[in-house]
């Protein structure tokens, strides 16, 4: 009985070491992500190089870029107002969305005219900020890298992955949020 108590002490003092922490079974190295980074580049540096070519070509039309990555032209200006939407504004737009070599993907008729709150809702980021450079009534062409589109998914449906898009937009009507102005409310 001494023996196996003997034993007993042995094994528990045996077992009472630190706990050794888990080793992953793979180290990663982030290579991925820098691969990733590398051909996002290089993809954005070819649709921008077929960008700037259609502009080249284009003579009719005097093409502004924007400081969010894209290009755009007006088709129709109104200088008689000032006002852009700003966030929080409600605005009323129609658009159509073509690839860049004018293949129509939707029509304004097939989306319809889109009610949008500036900054609160989801658009793809292009139009997100192409909206904020119209005023009201008027219209104007833009020019989007896939990565200002639908980037790598697309939108499920007629615009596949990495697809550079040319958008048609014209803004309707804005109701502009009384914050936008820093307007007190009245009593």
């Amino acid at each position: 009985m001494r023996f196996v108590s003997i034993l007993l002490v042995f094994f528990l003092l045996l077992g009472c070491g630190e706990p050794e922490p888990r080793r992953p079974i793979k180290v990663k190295s982030g290579s991925f992500f820098k691969e990733s980074v590398e051909r996002n580049k290089k993809l954005l540096a070819v649709e921008e190089k077929t960008i700037k070519s259609l502009i080249e070509r284009d003579t009719t039309n005097t093409y502004s870029v924007s400081s969010n990555g894209f290009w755009y032209y007006f088709e129709k200006k109104n200088d008689s107002s000032r006002y852009t939407p700003k966030t929080d504004d409600q605005i009323l737009f129609s658009y159509n969305l073509s690839t860049l070599d004018n293949q129509l993907i939707y029509s304004m008729e097939d989306i319809g005219p889109t009610s949008y709150t500036v900054d609160k809702e989801q658009l793809f980021p292009g139009l997100q900020n192409a909206v904020k450079l119209l005023k009201i009534n008027e219209r104007a062409t833009f020019l989007f890298p896939s990565l200002q589109a639908y980037g790598y998914l697309g939108d499920g449906q007629s615009i596949g992955p990495r697809t550079p898009l040319k958008a048609t937009v014209e803004l309707h009507t804005i109701i502009i949020n009384q914050d936008s102005l820093n307007l007190k409310p009245l009593k």
